[in-house]
C-alpha cells in the first residue's frame, strides 16, 4: 500500500512539473501566459459575446461593440486563460442535448422539487398542444444555461394529465425550480415564465433575475458598515462590487450551489454615497471579488488560475469551504488511483494483473466506505464542532497561497483534458512496470502464460475447497485412529477415483531427519545371529499401532531419547555425530519404498505415524502428491496421538 501510494505521489509531483513546462512552451510560442490580462479592445464583437456568454451577463438590448466591451469590463478583468476556456467551452457545447424527458409525477418531484441545491428549467408541453419553444431554440436554449449548472428537462402532460390538472397547466410554458431559502436543504419553489417574448435572451434574463433575487443585494455605505464589521467567528462571505444593475449568472448560481457555506452579497456601487467607505476596508478598484473570512481578506482573481468563470471559481471555493462530500469524492478518486497503480506493480500474465486489480479494488472501496462511517459519525458529535472548525481554518490557510493556485490550476486544466491526463498515467504506470520487471526477473511465475495461471489458480481453489487446512492438528492422546471419524473423510481425499487435494509441501522440512546408525545385539547363546532370533521390521505385515522392542530389533539408534521439540523441529543430523533415534519412531531396518536395507549413516526420515523412511525416497513419495504413509495411509502432515505399547502392558500384566 505505501509502495503505491509513494508511485502516485511521484504521478502527481510529475503532473505539476508537466504543467509548468506546457506554460513554458506556450510562453516560448507566443510570448503570453494564461494570467495574462487581456485587452477587450482588441477582441472582436463575437469574442466578447462569447465571454458575457459565458459570465451569464445579457446583451440583448447592446448592438454596438463599444457597449459590449464596456460590460465586460464592469463584469471582471480578463485573463487569457479564460478566454481560451470560453473559445473551447463553446465548440464542445455545440450539438450537445442534456436535456431529459420526465415520465409523470413521481419522476418530476424526485429529480426536481426534492433537488435543494440546484436549479431546474423545466419546459411544459400542454396535451394536444405545441411546446413553447421550438426544437431548435430549446436546444439553444439548453446549451446556454448548462454552462451554469441548470439542469433542464421536459414534461409532456400526455404522460400524466392528471399532474397537469392539479398543477394548472393548461397550456404550454416554462417552470423554474430555485431554492427559496438561504439555508441548506430549503425548501424549492416553482417560478413560471409569463413573458410574451419568447427569445432566449429573455428567458434567460428573466431566470438571472430570479436567481439574483436570492443574493442580498447593498446600496449604501451604511449597510456595507454593518455587514462587513459583523462580528461572527465563522462567517465566510464572498463579496462582489461591481458597477451593474445585477451581478453576473455564474455569481448567482454558486449561490445556490454554496447554500449554507458560504455567504455571497453583492455591492452595487453605480451610486454610491461614500467613497471613503470603500477605501477603509482596501476597496480601491470596481469590480472586485472579495473573500472575507475570519483569517482575513482574499483578493479573487489576482493568482493563477483564478478566473470569471463558474469552474474556476467554483473550485476555488470548494477548496477554501469544502463538504464532508467533496472530502469523500477526493478520497474515492485517490484511493481509486491508488488500487490502479496495482495493475502496473504486479508482475506476471495479464490476467493476473486483472485479477490482482479486481481484488485491490473491491477491497480499498469496502475499507474506505468502512472508514467513512465512524468519521461521518464522529462529526455530527457536538463537541467535535471547535476540531472541524479550527481544521477548516488551517484549510483556508493553506489554500490561500500561490502553490494552491497552481494546484487548482493543473486540477482545472487536466480536468479539461482528460485525454492527457489518461495517457500521462498510462505512461508513469508502463514505466513502473518496466523497473519492477527489472527488480524481479528472477521470479520463476514471469515465464508463464495466462491458461497456465489460470490453472494454477483453479487448483488453489479446488484446494482450498476441498482441504482448506494442511497443518498438524493435535487430538486427545485417548482417541484411536481406527475410531477417529476425522481419519475417515482424510482416507476419502486419497483414493484415485476421488478429487485428490493439492496440499502444501511445507511441512515436508519439519519432518524429523537422522542418521541411520546399526548396533549389534547379542542373543542370550552368545551368537549374533540377526537372522534366526526373529529381526522385525517396521514393515506392510505388522500391526502400525505396535512398537518394536529393542530386544527383537537387531539395529537400533542410541539410549537418548528425543523431545517434542526436536521432533517438531526436525532438522538433519551433522556428519560424524551420533544421531539419536525419536522416541516415537518405529524400529525399522528395511524402508518399504525401495525394498532396500538402510545402511550405516545414511539419511533417514520419520512420518507423524511412526513409520521410517530412507529421506530421499520419503521426500519423492510425498513430493509426488501422495501425502499419506506408503504402510498405513496416515496423513504425513498430520500428527498422530501416541499410545502405549503393547509389549509394556504384557510386561506389567505378568
Amino acid at each position: 500500500m505505501w509502495l503505491k501510494l509513494f508511485f502516485l505521489l511521484l504521478y502527481f509531483l510529475v503532473l505539476f512539473v508537466l504543467a509548468r513546462f506546457f506554460e513554458a512552451i506556450v510562453w516560448y510560442e507566443t510570448g503570453i501566459f494564461a494570467t495574462q490580462l487581456v485587452d477587450p479592445v482588441a477582441l472582436s464583437f463575437k469574442k466578447l459575446k462569447t465571454i458575457l456568454e459565458c459570465r451569464g451577463l445579457g446583451y440583448s438590448g447592446l448592438a454596438e461593440k463599444k457597449d459590449v466591451r464596456e460590460l465586460v469590463e464592469k463584469s471582471g478583468d480578463l485573463m487569457q486563460g479564460e478566454l481560451y476556456s470560453a473559445l473551447k467551452n463553446e465548440k464542445e457545447q455545440q450539438g450537445t442535448d442534456s436535456s431529459i424527458t420526465f415520465s409523470g409525477e413521481m419522476h418530476f418531484y424526485e429529480l426536481v422539487e426534492d433537488t435543494k441545491d440546484g436549479i431546474w428549467l423545466v419546459q411544459v408541453i400542454a396535451q394536444g398542444r405545441d411546446p413553447l419553444l421550438s426544437k431548435a431554440n430549446w436546444a439553444k436554449m439548453n446549451q446556454k444555461v448548462s454552462q451554469f449548472g441548470i439542469r433542464t428537462g421536459t414534461f409532456n402532460c400526455s404522460s400524466d394529465s392528471r399532474y397537469c390538472r392539479k398543477r394548472g397547466w393548461m397550456k404550454s410554458t416554462l417552470i423554474m425550480s430555485v431554492p427559496q431559502t438561504s439555508a441548506s436543504k430549503g425548501k424549492v419553489m416553482l417560478k413560471e415564465y409569463n413573458g410574451r417574448r419568447i427569445e432566449t435572451e429573455h428567458i434567460f434574463k428573466w431566470m438571472t433575475a430570479h436567481v439574483a433575487s436570492r443574493i442580498k443585494t447593498i446600496h449604501s455605505s451604511q449597510q456595507l458598515a454593518d455587514d462587513w464589521y459583523q462580528q461572527d467567528e465563522h462567517a465566510v462571505k464572498m463579496f462582489l462590487f461591481a458597477e451593474l444593475d445585477q451581478p453576473p449568472a455564474f455569481f448567482s448560481a454558486l449561490s445556490i450551489k454554496f447554500t449554507g457555506r458560504i455567504e455571497f452579497i453583492f455591492v452595487d456601487v453605480r451610486n454610491w454615497d461614500n467613497a471613503s467607505c470603500l477605501e477603509e476596508i482596501g476597496m480601491k478598484q470596481t469590480p472586485s471579488y472579495i473573500l472575507k473570512t475570519p483569517e482575513g481578506i482574499y483578493r479573487y482573481g489576482n493568482s493563477t488560475g483564478e478566473f470569471m468563470s463558474l469552474h474556476a471559481m467554483d473550485t476555488f471555493l470548494r477548496s477554501v469551504q469544502p463538504e464532508v462530500n467533496d472530502l469523500f469524492v477526493l478520497s474515492l478518486v485517490m484511493v481509486n488511483l491508488m488500487a490502479w497503480m496495482d495493475l502496473f506493480i504486479t508482475q506476471g500474465v495479464t490476467i493476473k494483473r486483472f485479477v490482482v486489480l479486481i481484488s485491490t479494488l473491491g477491497t480499498y472501496n469496502s475499507l474506505l466506505i468502512i472508514s467513512w462511517l465512524p468519521i461521518l459519525g464522529f462529526l455530527q458529535l457536538p463537541y467535535l464542532e471547535n476540531f472541524y472548525e479550527y481544521s477548516l481554518k488551517v484549510l483556508r490557510y493553506a489554500d490561500t497561497t500561490t502553490v494552491a493556485s497552481w494546484v487548482r490550476a493543473d486540477w482545472t486544466f487536466y480536468s479539461s483534458h482528460p485525454a492527457l491526463f489518461l495517457s500521462t498515467y498510462l505512461a508513469h504506470g508502463l514505466l513502473i512496470d518496466y523497473f519492477e520487471k527489472k527488480r524481479r526477473c528472477g521470479e520463476q511465475d514471469q515465464n508463464a502464460n495466462n491458461l497456465e495461471w489460470l490453472t494454477s489458480l483453479w487448483d488453489w481453489y479446488t484446494s482450498y475447497l476441498v482441504h482448506p487446512i494442511a497443518s498438524f492438528q493435535t487430538f486427545p492422546n485417548e482417541s484411536d485412529w481406527d475410531d477417529d471419524p476425522n481419519f475417515l473423510l482424510e482416507r476419502l481425499a486419497f483414493p484415485d477415483l476421488w478429487l485428490r487435494p493439492l496440499i502444501p509441501i511445507d511441512y515436508i522440512k519439519n519432518l524429523p531427519t537422522w542418521r541411520f546408525q546399526c548396533s549389534q545385539v547379542s542373543t542370550t547363546d552368545g551368537h549374533a545371529d540377526s537372522e534366526s532370533n526373529g529381526v522385525h521390521m517396521c514393515g506392510l505385515n505388522r500391526d502400525p499401532g505396535e512398537h518394536c522392542s529393542d530386544v527383537d530389533s537387531p539395529c537400533i539408534g542410541d539410549s537418548c531419547r528425543k523431545t517434542d521439540e526436536s521432533w517438531s523441529g526436525g532438522g538433519e543430523a551433522q556428519d560424524g555425530e551420533s544421531s539419536p533415534w525419536p522416541d516415537d519412531m518405529l524400529h525399522c531396518t528395511e524402508c518399504v519404498v525401495c525394498l532396500e536395507n538402510f545402511e550405516v549413516d545414511c539419511l533417514v526420515m520419520g512420518l507423524p505415524c511412526g513409520h521410517v523412511f530412507h529421506q530421499q525416497c520419503i521426500v519423492v513419495w510425498l513430493a509426488g502428491g501422495r501425502h499419506c504413509c506408503p504402510v498405513c495411509r496416515w496423513a504425513s502432515y498430520k500428527k498422530k496421538p501416541l499410545r502405549p505399547a503393547h509389549g509394556a502392558d504384557l510386561q506389567e500384566q505378568e
